[in-house]
């Protein structure tokens, strides 16, 4: 179907609509890959380079409209957003505050904090697979995706599990009224939600602070004490960001890849024989099934992207789902292949400086877990005649349910 066929049929371009996103994607790459969405307002990039080189010139492109609601707020929820006193995380923030704030959280996220909570995070998903293994059948998103890293990130965060439901609960308010496309009723339900979590975020600071411990915050406060270079609010505002981006994005991924490989059972019985390919199905999965496909930007002057010209103001939209799987970088890249050789350049943790701060963790994280479902349940399959319904919002790919069955028999 082309371009002029998809912008006429109502729908069938829709930017809030992720749940099958990359016919329409592939149309674009190929007839226009930096197209005007006349229902959005978006400038739609679609090509590899394109996204690319988006990514990497901050200056024309600024990263100040990526926690931008997509849709105007209403009075009241507008209200209680300015009257929680947020102070935005990393991606949202451009030099030279950035490379400040980032520079110190590099030294509380780490290799070696990644590396200390190892055991950790295998005891966690040994003790949820377990539980799972006495259900059989069951939502996977909900039983094994959720819970896991959120118990993992909140530990390394140092966050009671008791407090892990609201948490997850709040990241979900920031995720619609920053991604979605809410009502205004929708929208003060949402708002309240979100001061609900940055005031979780500031009080974890502040407890810190009094009774430091072996956590993110505690390590942030210490190289506070120690000269670096950043306050409380910019502590609290990497705690509200993390906390959101190092769980959801992974409970995404891990849903993601399990409806991948159950529809390509040649690759997950593959992983199930020889573990060592792992790393490589990992690069592949976070290619072909991401749990982020579409970042924002804003450009700053009158400019040209692959040859078009956008004019300064305008809202970019990069379809990093869909740069993933252009066929000029990725030969073949609508078909999923673990072998692949070059799926290690995919775009999903971004690009430049605002590259991904938690790729490490997510990466381990999750290759324990695809190494413990192969080993444990290598006949799982999909629950039969499902129809998996996706989040509607601009750039989370989250499957809302995953039914499957164990084929444990018995």
């Amino acid at each position: 179907m082309s371009v002029a066929e998809l912008s006429r049929e109502a729908g069938k371009i829709d930017i809030f609509d992720l749940s099958a996103p990359h016919a329409a994607w592939k149309a674009l790459r190929e007839e226009a890959p930096v197209y005007h969405d006349p229902a959005s307002g978006y400038w739609v990039v679609t090509a590899y380079d394109d996204i690319k080189a988006v990514f990497d010139d901050y200056q024309t492109f600024s990263a100040e409209i990526a926690q931008e609601p997509t849709k105007p707020l209403c009075d009241e929820a507008k209200r209680i957003i300015a009257k929680g006193g947020f102070t935005s995380g990393l991606s949202a923030r451009m030099p030279p505050d950035h490379t400040r704030i980032r520079k110190v959280a590099q030294t509380a996220f780490g290799p070696r904090r990644f590396k200390s909570i190892e055991p950790k995070i295998e005891a966690i998903i040994d003790r949820t697979l377990n539980e799972a293994a006495e259900l059989g059948q069951f939502d996977f998103f909900r039983q094994v995706a959720y819970p896991v890293p959120a118990l993992v990130l909140f530990t390394m965060m140092g966050i009671p599990d008791e407090d892990v439901p609201k948490v997850k609960d709040w990241a979900v308010s920031r995720a619609l009224v920053t991604w979605g496309d809410l009502s205004d009723e929708e929208q003060v339900v949402h708002a309240q939600g979100m001061v609900d979590y940055w005031a979780y975020c500031r009080a974890l600071v502040d407890a810190r602070r009094e009774n430091p411990g072996d956590d993110f915050p505690s390590d942030l406060l210490k190289a506070q004490a120690e000269g670096a270079d950043i306050t409380d609010e910019e502590i609290a505002g990497l705690m509200y960001s993390t906390l959101f981006a190092g769980h959801e994005t992974t409970t995404t991924l891990m849903s993601n890849a399990v409806i991948t490989l159950m529809h390509n059972r040649d690759a997950w019985d593959a992983i199930r024989e020889d573990p060592s390919l792992i790393p490589a199905a990992t690069e592949e999965i976070l290619r072909y099934s991401p749990s982020i496909v579409c970042w924002r930007r804003l450009a700053k002057a009158d400019t040209q992207i692959g040859g078009v010209d956008v004019p300064a103001g305008a809202k970019i939209l990069m379809a990093m789902g869909s740069g993933n799987r252009d066929e000029s970088v990725f030969p073949g890249g609508e078909e999923f292949d673990i072998h692949r050789a070059n799926a290690r350049n995919h775009l999903t943790f971004g690009y430049g400086i605002h590259f991904c701060i938690g790729f490490q963790l997510a990466k381990m994280e999750f290759g324990i877990m695809l190494r413990e479902l192969t080993k444990r349940f290598p006949n799982m399959t999909l629950t039969d005649g499902q129809n998996i319904d996706y989040l509607k919002n601009i750039s989370f790919r989250v499957p809302l349910k995953v039914e499957v069955d164990l084929g444990l028999g018995g």
